[in-house]
């Protein structure tokens, strides 16, 4: 499940874990990023202990989004021990998103 939390800072939220997170920016407006919490919802229940889901609305974070480069929405970040290491933007399955951040994170996530 993706989780909406508030945060003092985004580096604390990606890098103070050893668990990768997959970090959706979205926005409430945006219609394919509606489509993309629900396949999300499956991917946190699948991937359960091997990523955490985090949203970040790029209307109450736009300093991050900029910092980030977001500039279509949905976009996906996927970070490993506080470092990016893969960009998704657009609306994948949830069988195509599963696939694709196993391979990135070596089949171990």
């Amino acid at each position: 499940m993706a989780v909406k939390q508030e945060f003092k800072s985004f580096d604390d939220l990606v890098g103070g874990t050893e668990e990768p997170i997959l970090v959706d920016f979205y926005a409430d407006w945006c219609g394919p990023c509606q489509m993309m919490s629900k396949i999300l919802v499956q991917v946190g229940a699948e991937m359960k202990g091997e990523i955490k889901v985090v949203k970040v609305d790029t209307e109450k974070y736009p300093q991050i989004a900029s910092q980030h480069q977001i500039h279509a929405l949905p976009t996906l970040l996927l970070f490993n021990k506080g470092e990016s290491v893969d960009r998704i933007e657009g609306v994948l399955t949830a069988d195509q998103l599963i696939s694709r951040v196993r391979g990135v994170l070596g089949g171990n996530a």
